[in-house]
């Protein structure tokens, strides 16, 4: 009798212990936020990338809970773009639903230039509206927020769209100048950045310090940087192509000279073009005198001093690009005017002075890796001048390829050349052999020339 009672009691525990959890658990659940229920429907699947079974609860959640986590958005975006790429292509519209709704809920959190151009660069990718559509999508995304405008591809996309609707007839030639000069210093300004943090990592590199592997990840994030900035730079200048030559400039320019000589922004777009071009015109003469006598400036000063180099006054030339450097506000543009002194020196054959301006033009503007080509070159010249043996002569390639490997490091746009640069200095430099013979291996060779520093020769 007693062990049936003893018996009934555990179970009347029991029972009492397991209504308890399901009242907890009951309470748990009325208790719980409904919005929390809604997006945890949603956001478990999306997060191990369960997108059918995250669908079905998307809508709930923006419709009864819009505000409810900036997660909500950052899944729908991944969620709508997998279902894209796989050939959902009226998901688009949802995509574009689901940034406008983080635009409006989460402002401060959201990068307007970067979402826009996402939505119309795949839109370009899936074919979707006219290509004067597509274009105004670019358009507007880079008007309303260029900071935040950065991929690489998309700047290229909204460029490659101007010149399809040049070559359409929808568009002046005028315009695709105009955007190709705002273009090109976008892409020159992420360039230099990225460049300007990767020369850091670079010389600490060579000053003998080791990088710590989170400084190694930097660096290689910085150098394929880079190199997206240059290789889209190279494809820009492509795409514009012949519409940029002089053939076309020329006749273009003299007939809106007389219309637009007062308007300094264009003689300052259109004698740079000339300029770059090397156009050989009376016109580009009248530009710059125009431009000088309404507005002295940076500009007209460098023009002139082109001008000067042309018809082989390198004295009054240098005078000109000094003042341009003096009076220019603009880092990229004083960069441009640095080099072409530089250049100047070089061509006399000024070779200390020539590296000087280089080095200046690259503290301005560290993507110009045109600079550290030109030093290499100047360097490998210089083998017979810089050392008392033939070793010695030959060893200057050594680091004349230690230039060109920077050359390519921080200006994608030249990097092949500059990578095969390198390989025909190393080439001309002292063989493994020679360093065997001469018993040279790990020694360091001092450069007593005009070029300075040292090199060390390869171990064995």
């Amino acid at each position: 009798m007693i062990k049936m009672n003893n018996i009934t009691t555990m179970k009347a525990k029991v029972t009492m212990f397991l209504t308890v959890i399901a009242v907890a658990v009951t309470s748990t659940m009325i208790a719980q936020d409904p919005c929390t229920v809604a997006a945890s429907l949603f956001t478990e699947p999306a997060k191990v990338k369960n997108y059918e079974a995250a669908m079905p609860h998307y809508e709930k959640v923006v419709k009864e809970c819009p505000q409810y986590s900036l997660a909500i958005y950052q899944y729908a975006v991944k969620m709508f773009e997998h279902f894209i790429e796989n050939g959902d292509k009226a998901k688009i519209k949802d995509l574009e639903n689901a940034y406008n709704l983080r635009l409006k809920y989460y402002p401060s959190k959201s990068k307007v230039g970067e979402i826009l151009s996402d939505v119309a660069q795949i839109k370009y990718d899936n074919g979707i509206g006219t290509k004067l559509e597509q274009f105004k999508a670019f358009d507007q995304a880079y008007q309303r927020d260029e900071e935040n405008f950065k991929s690489p591809k998309r700047i290229y996309t909204y460029f490659s769209l101007a010149m399809d609707l040049y070559n359409e007839g929808q568009k002046d030639i005028q315009e695709v100048f105009d955007l190709y000069d705002v273009i090109t210093e976008k892409i020159e300004r992420e360039e230099g950045y990225y460049a300007g943090l990767l020369t850091e990592l670079l010389e600490k590199q060579d000053s003998g310090v080791a990088l710590s592997s989170k400084e190694q990840d930097k660096l290689d994030a910085y150098e394929k940087n880079v190199g997206y900035y240059g290789q889209i730079k190279g494809s820009v200048d492509a795409k514009l192509g012949t519409i940029a030559d002089c053939a076309n400039l020329i006749p273009l320019y003299e007939k809106n000279f007389e219309a637009r000589k007062s308007d300094v922004a264009w003689l300052k777009s259109a004698a740079g073009r000339l300029n770059a071009k090397d156009c050989e015109t009376p016109l580009f003469y009248q530009m710059v005198q125009q431009l000088h006598t309404l507005q002295p400036s940076a500009a007209s000063a460098f023009y002139l001093g082109r001008l000067a180099d042309r018809e082989g006054n390198s004295s009054d030339a240098i005078n000109y690009y000094n003042q341009a450097v003096d009076l220019e506000t603009n880092v990229s543009k004083k960069a441009d005017y640095l080099f072409a002194i530089a250049e100047n020196f070089r061509k006399k054959g000024s070779m200390s002075n020539a590296r000087s301006y280089y080095m200046k033009v690259l503290e301005a503007k560290p993507s110009k890796g045109i600079c550290y080509l030109r030093i290499a070159e100047m360097y490998a010249k210089s083998s017979n001048d810089c050392g008392s043996s033939v070793f010695e002569k030959r060893a200057i390639n050594w680091k004349a390829a230690e230039m060109a490997d920077k050359a390519a490091r921080v200006d994608g746009s030249i990097a092949e050349t500059a990578r095969a640069a390198a390989s025909s200095y190393r080439q001309r430099a002292p063989s493994k052999s020679d360093i065997f013979s001469e018993g040279m291996a790990g020694k360091t060779i001092t450069f007593n020339c005009w070029v300075g520093g040292s090199v060390k020769v390869p171990t064995l």
